[in-house]
């Protein structure tokens, strides 16, 4: 052992010895010694009651569990119509599978109540499409961001188009107060745009991309994620430019953790390098197919090849389930083109893509089977049709059914409470359509029982479904069907605040007789 101050050499010069100068001398040494290995025993034991904590990823495994914390946006978490959707879900989901552990993901009402949750423990991770701040810094450790979402200029169709970020100077720019966003815009304004100025809005009340479609505003500042899901709700919005910054996102980690850091950031370095990441968020974003003319011509076609393979199947099932044939094979169209081997970006298969879960809980062993496809999706349909109140007159109880079938009878109970609230009929389609694409804005989202839905799909697909069974009404030899399409409604999409976070379970009154 090397000593940390010099040795002193004895008064008779013999060798170097601390013992030397010890006015005990050597009996003095030992009785030290022996005293602290004594204390340093005790302490060791007064301490085997307070272990240190075991480390976040040894306490995940123990109790086989991972808890993540999020919020009820399009972008991150929400009820689809047969599980729940969204990318962080996704993610988490995956990081679960690869720990080992079972997922329990929930949903707080803001990030400042995610802050509080995973400050005090109660989380493992919140994830919901964060960028780190102080404030988060406060609550958790941010592990390295997975994404950088572009941030878009928009601006109305009919106004002027912005090319770039001096154009914004002189122009009346609205922005989410608090947002990501206004942080960008105070970074750009301090290094080259000095005259850059903005109004805010109120961070839970209002959308800027409302504001700018109602004439408010002339230019607003959006996620490219979030705009993704907010152009189907303002079609008469569209994309300027992109701003120079981009946005990180990130998962944010609980505090004194770091073992948990490094793995979930090995988790999305794995998943990157996959190419499964990039395929995620392709996959969860809010772009749709539109119906096009070429898609008619393709029906055709399909028709006179594909359909007599399974229409046999589509009569027997729709006679079973109480449907009408046409009606359950323009559904399968829709699903799947009629094509057996379909499989969708979340993992739904067959004819009517159905879900392993759906097709578990209608005892479907072999979703690639399109007869057992055929049969299992005809009595899914008809027990969403049991739930639909039987007083409702045809066609509209047909087409909540068919609405239901796509975005969850929760969500369409949700728009029928809300027609009923703004003193509309919850029993009639027309009525009903024009509610369905305000689950998607927080205004009306936030009071609903179900949350955020994805409202204006069901609504194009109860379109499609309309046309696709007229037709094959007009095919040679076929009668009316049992029921009728609706005439064309007027706008899809209502106009209403974007999402931003709502509780997955808020309360709201129930429609008579559902």
């Amino acid at each position: 052992m090397t000593a940390s101050v010099p040795l002193r050499r004895s008064r008779g010069g013999q060798g170097a010895a601390i013992l030397a100068e010890s006015p005990c001398g050597a009996g003095w040494f030992v009785r030290a010694v022996t005293m602290a290995a004594l204390l340093l025993a005790l302490s060791a034991i007064g301490g085997c009651g307070k272990r240190a904590p075991a480390p976040a990823l040894d306490a995940i495994h123990a109790r086989g569990e991972l808890r993540v914390a999020t919020l009820n946006l399009p972008t991150c978490y929400y009820l689809g119509a047969q599980a729940t959707e969204g990318l962080e879900f996704e993610l988490a989901s995956a990081y679960a599978a690869r720990l080992g552990v079972r997922l329990t993901m929930y949903p707080l009402a803001s990030e400042r109540t995610l802050q509080a949750e995973l400050a005090a423990g109660r989380a493992d991770i919140a994830a919901a499409s964060l960028t780190n701040t102080p404030d988060w810094s406060r609550a958790g450790d941010a592990a390295e961001p997975y994404a950088h979402i572009p941030q878009l200029v928009v601006y109305p169709r009919n106004g002027v188009r912005p090319r770039d970020t001096l154009q914004l100077e002189s122009a009346h720019l609205a922005v989410r107060a608090g947002s990501a966003q206004e942080r960008i815009l105070e970074r750009l304004r301090s290094t080259m745009a000095p005259q850059l100025h903005w109004e805010e809005t109120a961070p839970s009340t209002a959308d800027p991309v409302e504001d700018v479609d109602s004439g408010e505003a002339q230019y607003a500042i959006v996620d490219a994620r979030e705009f993704s899901f907010a152009r189907h709700l303002y079609p008469d919005v569209e994309v300027g430019f992109s701003l120079p910054a981009e946005r990180p996102v990130q998962w944010m980690v609980r505090h004194d953790a770091p073992g948990l850091v490094a793995s979930v950031n090995a988790f999305f370095s794995d998943l990157r390098a996959t190419g499964r990441l990039a395929q995620l968020l392709q996959q969860s974003s809010g772009d749709t197919r539109r119906f096009e003319y070429e898609e008619s011509r393709e029906f055709q076609e399909h028709l006179a090849e594909r359909l007599p393979r399974y229409q046999a199947w589509f009569e027997k099932a729709a006679s079973e389930s109480g449907l009408d044939w046409r009606l359950l094979a323009a559904v399968g169209y829709q699903e799947s083109k009629w094509d057996p081997r379909a499989e969708s970006d979340d993992g739904a298969r067959g004819v009517m893509m159905l879900t392993a879960n759906t097709a578990q809980a209608l005892g479907l062993k072999d979703r690639n089977n399109a007869e057992q496809n055929i049969y299992a999706g005809a009595r899914y349909l008809a027990q969403v049709r049991e739930k639909v109140p039987e007083r409702i007159a045809e066609p509209d109880r047909t087409w909540l059914t068919v609405a239901a079938y796509n975005v969850g009878f929760g969500h369409l109970e949700d728009a029928r409470v809300l027609t009923q609230a703004q003193g509309k009929d919850p029993d009639t389609w027309a009525d009903v359509r024009l509610r369905l694409p305000l689950l998607a804005q927080e205004r009306w989202y936030s009071r609903a029982r179900h949350g955020y839905a994805r409202g204006w799909e069901p609504v194009q697909f109860v379109d499609r479904i309309q046309r696709f069974l007229r037709l094959l009404e007009w095919q040679p030899g076929e009668s009316a069907p049992a029921v009728a399409p609706v005439p064309a409604a007027v706008s899809t999409a209502a106009q209403a605040p974007a999402p931003r976070v709502a509780p997955a379970a808020a309360s709201a009154k129930r429609a008579p007789g559902s």
